[in-house]
């Protein structure tokens, strides 16, 4: 009688973990939505043109030393 108590517990308790596992993910079903947004999507630029500004600048700084090495 023992050994068979032995023998059934691990099995019923296998037996109830998978049934409770199958039922968490059975009630976990994904959904995906596609949606447009109410708001029409924003890019901001400025950063390019900055860095556009600073390197023109740069380039003529550049230059002017090369032909006024006086200066420093």
């Amino acid at each position: 009688m023992d050994r068979t108590r032995l023998l059934t517990a691990p099995a019923a308790s296998l037996t109830m973990t998978v049934l409770v596992a199958g039922i968490a993910l059975a009630s976990c079903q994904p959904s995906v939505q596609l949606k447009a947004p109410d708001k029409p999507i924003v890019i901001n630029l400025n950063i390019k043109i900055e860095r556009e500004v600073r390197i023109k600048i740069e380039r003529e700084v550049e230059d002017l030393l090369r032909e006024r090495k006086e200066l420093f």
